[in-house]
């Protein structure tokens, strides 16, 4: 089950001035929870190298730097 509602990206697209497919919105939707896994695994490696126990701004930046958008 998705955790980011299709919802969110149907509007998303919708305020951009096109509907979205059940079809389209499924890929996106895996494209997007793929991404944001990524990005708190690597969150969670770079906090825990600092020795903390929150993720920071700084920690998804820091994805951001090494990996780019």
């Amino acid at each position: 089950m998705p955790k980011i509602p299709k919802t969110v990206i149907k509007e998303l697209v919708k305020d951009r001035g096109l509907r979205l497919n059940e079809k389209a919105a499924d890929a996106i939707t895996k494209i997007l929870e793929k991404k944001a896994k990524e990005i708190a695994e690597y969150a969670v490696k770079n906090a825990k190298k600092n020795n903390r126990e929150k993720i920071t701004k700084e920690d998804i930046e820091a994805y951001i730097m090494k990996y780019g958008d």
